[in-house]
């Protein structure tokens, strides 16, 4: 275990590690056009590369996670580290989009499937089981500050200079984390062998759910958009997540089979029934779906509605990052003992508090203003939640067990996030289409002709644009002044009911949450009664 001098080192190593894991896609968000324009491709493109980040995350965590029990946790770690750092330096160089993706989207994926895991072992193996809640709460808080500082960190580094410079920074600090990475305990290996068909049914269950969940909002969830693609008179997504469902299944069965068998399963089935476990994972899932969903439609509001540059969106979204980490820091200092249930109803509560005021703050005369208060109730909840969930998960089965647990928690924040993000966006563009399109008919400005016209052209969605770029289009269209303005208006209030459908459903989402708080323990990680917990 680290020494009280040595625990800091080992904290800042493994937070930095998690923090990089978490960066690239908040900063890529605020840099889209600028990175398209500089490998030549369009806004699609990039956000092809955002998705294939995260599908190939996504897909081999559970794989990485196994690999990092037969290499040792640390040996894993510096492995990934070096596979992410030359995808970060591809990156940085990329001249166009398909060595973009190998950087980006292969490299820098595949890195993070090694390192994400062994972070999650390496706590458990650097730290007594009294002092993991504290850890797992600064390392998680560095993974949540990571995505609500990335926009300011993207805008200032793209205004300022260029986005290259972000994965430049990533290189340096992957050679920091290496040079410092023996003074940390590893976990030494174990003699196993790798479950070749267990890997690839894991691979490709994964794969199809999370491409599907990330392909919905262009595709449509069951029905196929107007002039999209069709399977069998459906949207392709429906038979992705059948088929992605489908072959999990057919993976759970498989490792339960080779585990009757005397076999080396990559899951260990008994594992999925540890009450402890499935309700720290489901927490994490409920976390991430929420928070991503809160990030999509935030910097909407501000990037887009009130049309604020990319470092301005990041200043106002900060006060989240300074609550979350004063939350996920200090409630183990201060209550050590903490009844971890009470403090995850409570963290799931303030995330209530915190969307329900963005859900009455959206009105015509909403300034960048209205965001502050609500950022401190979410940034105080998700810190609440980072402070307990990684010690309640690892908690939960010996530490041999760990390195499964993280590819376990890694996958179940990938899908949260995965499936916030499309959820949340699905609503927020199907309330703005229909608002739009009965906001158009009804307003007595807007010739009939021009009203009929627009719903033709919308009826696959309505794309969320300022009032800027609605105007210039318009402009170039030809349109009437007169009946700009009414489009104009119809479009503002259209965009002000698509946020206030989409926070309403992350409210939803969270509330729902609480009924899944039942199977986090009472009694902290380390505690005597915590062992006999865990076996429930």
């Amino acid at each position: 275990m680290a020494t009280k001098t040595g625990s800091g080192l080992v904290l800042a190593v493994l937070a930095s590690g998690q923090f990089l894991m978490t960066l690239d896609s908040s900063v890529m968000n605020v840099s889209m056009a600028t990175v398209a324009e500089d490998v030549g491709t369009t806004i699609t493109g990039i956000q092809t590369a955002i998705t294939l980040y995260t599908l190939v995350m996504a897909s081999l965590m559970i794989t990485g996670s196994k690999i990092g029990t037969m290499l040792g946790r640390r040996r894993a770690f510096a492995i990934g580290l070096v596979i992410y750092g030359v995808g970060s330096t591809v990156t940085a160089l990329a001249p166009n989009l398909t060595v973009l993706l190998i950087g980006w989207s292969l490299l820098e994926g595949i890195g993070a499937a090694l390192i994400m895991p062994a972070i999650v072992a390496l706590v458990a193996a650097n730290f007594p089981a009294d002092r993991r809640a504290g850890a797992y709460g600064l390392v998680a808080a560095a993974g949540a500050m990571a995505v609500a500082v990335g926009p300011l960190l993207g805008g200032a580094v793209t205004t300022f200079a260029s986005w290259r410079y972000v994965f430049v920074g990533e290189v340096v600090l992957v050679a920091l984390i290496l040079l410092v990475l023996r003074k940390i305990n590893d976990v030494p290996p174990v003699s196993i062998r790798l479950d070749i068909v267990g890997s690839a049914l894991s691979v490709v269950g994964l794969g199809m759910f999370v491409y599907g969940v990330l392909r919905s909002s262009e595709w449509g969830w069951v029905q196929a958009k107007p002039g999209g693609t069709e399977v069998f008179g459906l949207s392709p997504v429906v038979w992705l997540l059948m088929g992605g469902l489908l072959v999990i299944y057919g993976f759970l069965r498989w490792e339960t089979y080779l585990a009757k068998a005397g076999g080396e399963p990559l899951i260990d089935p008994a594992m999925l029934r540890n009450r402890q476990l499935t309700g720290g994972l489901s927490m994490f899932f409920a976390q991430f779906l929420v928070q991503a969903g809160v990030f999509f439609a935030v910097p909407l509001f501000l990037s887009v509605v009130l049309e604020l540059s990319a470092l301005q969106t990041g200043l106002r979204i900060l006060p989240l990052s300074i609550a979350l980490i004063l939350a996920a820091i200090g409630i183990p200092k201060i209550r050590p003992l903490a009844n971890p249930r009470r403090v995850i109803r409570i963290g799931l509560t303030s995330m209530i508090v915190g969307i329900l005021i963005l859900v009455a703050g959206m009105d015509p005369g909403a300034n960048a203003g209205v965001v502050m208060i609500p950022m401190l109730f979410m940034g105080f909840g998700l810190g609440a939640l980072s402070s307990q969930l990684g010690a309640v998960t690892v908690s939960a089965v010996p530490d041999s067990q760990s390195a499964e647990v993280g590819g376990l928690q890694n996958t179940a924040t990938n899908l949260g996030a995965s499936l916030g993000t499309a959820l949340i966006g699905s609503i927020l563009i199907a309330t703005l289409t229909t608002s739009a399109v009965t906001g158009l008919a009804e307003n007595p400005n807007v010739p009939a002709t021009v009203a009929e016209q627009a719903t033709t052209d919308l009826a696959s969605g309505v794309p969320f644009v300022s009032d800027s770029q609605l105007q210039e289009s318009l402009a170039d269209a030809g349109v009437p002044a007169d009946t700009a303005s009414a489009v104009l208006d119809v479009n503002s209030d259209a965009r002000l009911e698509a946020l206030r459908a989409a926070f309403a459903l992350a409210g939803l989402l969270a509330i729902a949450a609480l009924f899944a708080t039942g199977r986090i323990p009472r009694t902290p990680a380390g505690t005597p009664v915590e062992t006999a917990k865990a076996t429930m």
